[in-house]
């Protein structure tokens, strides 16, 4: 029973815990996505631009002209205005591409053992911990980066996707221990809103600042969110909801009768992670062979997008805040309704669930990626290359009601870790595609960047046709060897488990003893 304190600051909250903890998983996310993404922006002005004029050995005859560009009175080459003083670095094309890759060569290797921290340890310190430590990362960057140049920010960049892997997992433990069934849609309809909501923000808001100010300003303000979040995140969310302080009596008997990971949690006797089942399974490889193709697209889209708008079609700072902020708006908002189409349409039976896994794959695949040829093709057409981008993202929204929920579909057992491994193994795209997008984009021209979408459709399609072959829509044999038994053609061992006959056993010896 709730006394004193407890009691009083239970009453203060007008919405559920389970609530505030949605909203605080929301920011939780938003904050990850700004953390990761305002340096996609603000590298387009740390970094010193050459202007090519004809004649020069890389003058593109092709180039769009630059409404930003004054002549200097003493000089007939001419020079980019600058409002402010910031300090700039002289880094090439594919420098950039590892600088902005970097983040995820830490963010791949934290996936799973954050997972299984969290599901050890409790999601509340996994996550919160792992997000300050991005949050000073990001807050050091102007500092770290003036001092140690391109290696320091590479360092750094690193250490903050060490930080941020374990967000999604970490969050994902919380969530099953907090959301009813019956709510589990509307929790992920409020949570996962927050990856768009930060590549909105992060876009937005660092075009605005940069404007105004210099770049060092964006990684203050996003690295003092961060520190504001966590000390919300400290005193409202805690791992579960027997062991939150002040939850009213009330709603913690809801969560126990309504929850299964709490009704289960005293004699669920859950077997080992079925390893062996796991890496043999080709459904799950289909999947995470379509999770790279998918952050692939992704990836340069939220990227390398900013730097395209920049150098290719000379956008001021300000626009293109604004225009790279805009495709995730859309991409957000149709991520609705083609949830709810997905839904009525299986409710109808007009497809089985397997068919919609790769209907709207697909859809988020090859749609995007002949959206960007496109908009490479329209040239020097600013409104309708920004359509096709737009375009492109609202398509991408299909990717929620298709492979992103699919490992819920082949092992609801093991979600958390098979989510793991296909968002940790399919991340290795943000690593290589900034860095090869750089090499085929040299002096970052027209033509140099149609090469490279040519390149992402091609990846797009080759994934997507394998997982048309090979995906899955139901739950496969090893999430459930008891149920299903063993296919004909296994001939690699028994997986583990633990005898739950005996465990049960013992519960029934332990109560006569009891009695």
């Amino acid at each position: 029973m709730l006394t004193g304190w407890k009691l009083a600051l239970s009453k203060l909250f007008i919405i559920p815990q389970r609530y505030v903890l949605a909203v605080m998983g929301l920011l939780a996310i938003a904050n990850a996505y700004t953390m990761r993404v305002c340096l996609n922006l603000a590298i387009t002005q740390m970094v010193k631009k050459n202007v090519a004029v004809e004649g020069d050995e890389h003058y593109d005859p092709n180039a769009c002209p630059d409404l930003n560009i004054v002549a200097n009175a003493t000089s007939p080459v001419l020079a980019y205005y600058r409002a402010d003083d910031a300090v700039l670095f002289e880094w090439s094309e594919a420098t950039q591409g590892l600088i902005l890759g970097s983040f995820y060569y830490g963010y791949v290797l934290t996936h799973i053992p954050g997972g299984m921290l969290a599901e050890r340890f409790g999601g509340k310190w996994v996550l919160g911990l792992g997000l300050l430590s991005t949050a000073i990362c990001t807050f050091i960057t102007p500092i770290t980066v003036k001092m140690g140049g391109a290696t320091a920010l590479f360092i750094l960049r690193v250490l903050e996707g060490l930080g941020e892997g374990p967000t999604m997992p970490g969050l994902m433990a919380m969530l099953s221990k907090w959301a009813p069934k019956a709510e589990r849609a509307r929790f992920g309809a409020i949570v996962f809103g927050g990856a768009q909501i930060g590549n909105i923000a992060g876009s937005y808001l660092s075009g605005l600042i940069m404007h105004e100010g210099s770049w060092e300003n964006v990684f203050y303000m996003f690295g003092g969110l961060g520190f504001l979040w966590f000390l919300f995140w400290t005193v409202l969310c805690y791992s579960t909801p027997n062991t939150h302080p002040y939850i009213s009596d009330e709603e913690k008997k809801f969560l126990n009768q309504n929850v299964d990971a709490l009704i289960h949690s005293k004699k669920q006797a859950l077997d080992p992670i079925p390893w062996k089942g796991l890496l043999r399974s080709v459904p799950l490889w289909a999947l995470i062979i379509a999770g790279i193709g998918h952050d692939w697209g992704y990836f340069t889209m939220v990227t390398d997008l900013p730097k395209y708008m920049t150098d290719v079609l000379k956008f001021n700072i300000k626009s293109t805040g604004i225009l790279s902020a805009l495709p995730y708006v859309a991409m957000w908002i149709a991520s609705f309704f083609f949830g709810l189409v997905c839904d009525f349409c299986i409710k109808r039976g007009y497809h089985s669930i397997q068919n919609a896994r790769k209907i709207y794959t697909t859809i988020a695949a090859t749609g995007p990626g002949i959206c960007i040829i496109l908009a490479s093709y329209s040239g020097c057409d600013t409104t309708l290359a920004v359509f096709w981008f737009v375009f492109a993202m609202t398509l991408m929204g299909a990717y929620y009601s298709g492979m992103k929920i699919n490992p819920l579909d082949i092992s609801p057992n093991y979600a958390g870790t098979t989510t793991a491994m296909v968002n940790g193994i399919a991340a290795i795209s943000g690593i290589v595609s900034p860095y090869l997008i750089g090499l085929l984009t040299p002096e970052s021209t027209l033509k140099q960047w149609r090469v490279a979408f040519w390149v992402c459709l091609g990846v797009l399609v080759v994934t997507n046709v394998v997982y048309l072959m090979f995906a899955k829509g139901e739950q496969l044999w090893w999430d459930d060897v008891r149920k299903h038994g063993y296919p004909a053609n296994w001939k690699h061992g028994p997986l583990p488990s633990r005898t739950v006959d005996s465990e049960e056993q013992k519960e029934k010896t332990d109560d006569k003893d009891v009695k």
